[in-house]
């Protein structure tokens, strides 16, 4: 049995493997991939697999849009950060799904409900599911928006609370959450899969490198080009430059 995982998140991706490894050790699964374009790449130059786990917000696109690309002839099991309102729209037009985190009863689960499929008395195979259906399903859904980080620290591991947390800034690849306190934690995520997981109507991601919470906003001014100059609460005293095109945006957002 050959299985492809789809997931940009390396640490989800190890913890996924790890339980699927564990469960079926048996199973082929080949190196992880990461995004729309690598997977595209990928099934453009081999055989479809028995079974993808594909999460479903890659760095550079909404999976389904892989699907107008390629030919795909698995099985599919989502791995989705959605609340159960979209989530039911995935019991009706692909084998399952798992909510993040993920939990090993709910992929054995998700195992046995594909190796089920398999089984002789299903003499037709499988309709494809509608993915442009499930799409829409999941973006008339609503989010379920992130509240939380665990921190390692140097002898144990805590948690942040997003009220916490002022502004997010990423220096070198590397993404820092910044406490109203003014105290400094390294996350694991990309600015952009943070971008995803934040509640819009609290952050506003400002320009490439930071992301701000609406209460760590003091004041903005306006700046040459049509551009923008925020200023935060104190202590925080670096100015941040919200582009042109972005201003009108922030505004609106302020002032909602």
């Amino acid at each position: 049995m050959k299985v492809i995982i789809v997931e940009d998140e390396l640490h989800n991706y190890r913890l996924l493997r790890g339980m699927v490894e564990k469960l079926r050790p048996q199973w082929e699964i080949p190196e992880g991939l990461e995004s729309v374009k690598s997977t595209v790449e990928w099934f453009r130059n081999n055989p479809s697999p028995d079974l993808i786990f594909m999460d479903i917000q890659l760095t550079d696109g909404i999976s389904f849009s892989i699907f107008d690309e390629v030919q795909v002839d698995s099985m599919v099991i989502f791995t989705t950060a959605y609340d159960e309102y979209a989530l039911r729209a995935f019991q009706v037009n692909s084998i399952d799904y798992l909510l993040k985190p993920i939990k090993q009863d709910k992929l054995e689960q998700a195992i046995e409900k594909f190796e089920n499929l398999l089984k002789p008395q299903t003499n037709q195979k499988e309709s494809q599911p509608d993915y442009k259906e499930l799409l829409q399903a999941i973006t008339q859904g609503e989010r379920k928006y992130r509240k939380r980080f665990l921190i390692s620290g140097a002898t144990a591991y805590f948690k942040l609370d997003i009220d916490d947390i002022a502004w997010f800034y990423t220096e070198n690849r590397v993404t820092t959450a910044v406490t109203f306190k003014g105290n400094e934690h390294i996350i694991d995520l990309t600015i952009e899969k943070l971008e995803e997981q934040l509640d819009p109507e609290i952050f506003f991601r400002t320009n490439r490198s930071t992301i701000v919470h609406i209460n760590a906003i003091r004041k903005f001014e306006n700046y040459f080009g049509g551009k923008l100059i925020l200023r935060l609460i104190h202590p925080f005293d670096e100015p941040i430059t919200i582009s042109r095109l972005k201003a009108a945006e922030f505004k609106d957002w302020v002032g909602n």
